[in-house]
């Protein structure tokens, strides 16, 4: 069959690629991707050369590779009927660890080459080199029909390490996810991360509800077979499959990771000279244990120390990094719009066995970089040359109650007066429909210290007032338990709140370290 035939069937298959790419007689189905990894596994980890993109590339700033724009009209699927669309990532800058990307249907595949055909340079690129086919992508985006039938939208981004990023309706990027964290926050050890080297993404159907590829995954320490099914829509939900083979043994294994941002909120104590009264893509971190149990932790950047915290369960419903304060006065921030970044939340769809949700906190004087992790850490860590698998459903949500708890918590407020000194106020707010009785009669509270610092506090002062908007406050003092001592001389103590009538508990519960 001549060239040219050859690039005639595939721009007849109504692609929307530049010319040069070559359908094959293939199938390309999970299983093939998970023995690819395994072989992977057994063999020693070769790292990608990040010295082999050309000089031009390399020394692009960050405005520069800005600069470069992938062209809507040669979008995979651009001109078809298809609901999707996908775009590429020009590599570069940062991103110098090439990405292989393939189409596939039910009997061919096509390998997408990279070339400049796909790119618009702005003015600020200057001169540059030629491309190489072979030197592959920094990632992919998916595109769908999200708030406007007639525009399509970016819904998912995946780019960097095993990094990406999904969208609802009417959302903005901000929260973060990867393929596993390893080593993240263990001592004494380098964090590694993992890569996606390898991308293959299924051709939808014209009436497809949904978008779907598989991903190859490489590190130093674990290899991984990734199946990411993209349902769009008010709230994305992203199924995901992934089977890891393990090449060593690590201290911490994160499944499900999310990384998101926090600087400053309405329970801050270090107060930055900034003009807006809030500053996170999340608030806190949501936790649905298999006992029922529902938690709700504050995310706090206060202590200035890197913060670590565990929830331990034999079972976990979900988990995720909420962003719950949904009012544009609550940031004032007409260009980030953090009231529309989504939240994250992680729905288990296999049995992921014992094992505890870690909180890392890290300290930041600024909003450049995500500083809160959260993931899931088995109880047992997978041993060399094992077999790990887990599903689960990643929801791209606006819902600031995906648990379900029903009463939830909206605020965390404290505050110690001058007249006062030693005696610090917590303050905490409940939203439900159900909270207040028909007769008005308020719930009862339950709060309680717990820790080994527990006993050097006294809780004091506990009163429940309604307020409006379906609202409940809870508030009490915490002052020294020595007669003498002062709040400063106190170590962080953990605490615990919740809304209940008699037995029955009617909110999640509020569980906070805080220093008093």
């Amino acid at each position: 069959m001549s060239k040219n035939l050859i690039l005639l069937i595939a721009v007849g298959l109504g692609t929307g690629l530049a010319l040069g790419q070559d359908w094959e007689r293939e199938e390309v189905k999970f299983g093939e991707i998970e023995n690819y990894a395994k072989e992977l596994a057994a063999k020693p980890y070769e790292a990608p050369d990040k010295e082999a993109l050309p000089g031009w590339m390399k020394k692009l700033s960050y405005d520069q590779y800005r600069d470069i724009r992938f062209d809507p009209e040669r979008a995979l699927w651009a001109g078809t009927d298809i609901p999707f669309r996908a775009m590429f990532f020009h590599p570069g800058y940062l991103f110098r660890e090439p990405v292989m990307i393939s189409e596939f249907t039910d009997t061919h595949r096509q390998k997408v080459r990279l070339t400049e055909a796909f790119f618009k340079y702005g003015n600020l690129i200057g001169e540059r080199g030629e491309l190489s086919p072979e030197n592959g992508f920094a990632g992919l985006k998916l595109l769908a029909r999200l708030n406007d039938p007639e525009r399509f939208d970016e819904l998912a981004a995946f780019q960097g390490a095993s990094y990406w990023r999904a969208l609802g309706k009417n959302q903005r990027y901000g929260i973060s996810a990867r393929g596993i964290a390893v080593d993240t926050g263990a001592e004494g050890v380098q964090e590694e991360f993992p890569v996606f080297r390898e991308f293959w993404l299924r051709k939808p159907e014209p009436d497809s509800k949904f978008s779907q590829m598989f991903a190859l995954l490489d590190g130093p320490s674990y290899t991984g077979a990734y199946s990411f099914t993209i349902y769009p829509g008010d709230d994305t939900v992203v199924d995901v499959k992934a089977v890891l083979f393990t090449r060593k043994e690590v201290k911490r294994l994160g499944i499900a990771p999310m990384s998101s941002m926090y600087w400053f909120g309405e329970n801050s104590r270090r107060r930055f000279d900034d003009f807006r009264p809030e500053v996170h893509d999340s608030d806190g971190l949501a936790i649905y244990k298999g006992s029922g149990e529902r938690l709700w932790r504050p995310v706090s950047n206060d202590s200035g120390q890197l913060e670590f915290s565990f929830f331990q369960m034999e079972k976990c419903k979900g988990f995720g990094l909420l962003q719950r304060d949904r009012r544009f006065e609550a940031y004032e921030d007409g260009e980030a719009a953090y009231e529309s970044r989504p939240s994250l939340w992680i729905e288990p769809t296999s049995d992921w066995g014992p094992g505890s949700v870690m909180l890392m906190e890290i300290p930041t004087h600024n909003e450049l970089a995500d500083n809160t992790v959260a993931m899931w850490q088995p109880a047992v860590t997978p041993k060399a040359g094992e077999r790990v698998e887990f599903h689960y459903k990643q929801h791209w949500t606006m819902n600031g109650d995906p648990a379900g708890a029903g009463g939830h918590v909206v605020a965390t407020r404290t505050g110690v007066h001058d007249w006062q000194p030693e005696q610090r106020t917590v303050v905490v707010e409940f939203f439900g429909e159900n909270l207040l009785e028909k007769d008005g009669k308020l719930p009862e509270a339950f709060v309680e210290a717990d820790g080994e610092t527990a006993a050097e506090i006294v809780i004091q002062g506990i009163t429940v007032q309604s307020m409006p908007g379906n609202k409940v406050r809870l508030a009490f003092q915490l002052k020294p338990a020595e007669e003498g001592a002062k709040l400063s001389d106190i170590k962080p103590v953990e605490l615990r709140a919740a809304l209940k009538k008699g037995e029955n508990f009617l909110t999640e519960t509020w569980v906070y370290r805080i220093k008093p």
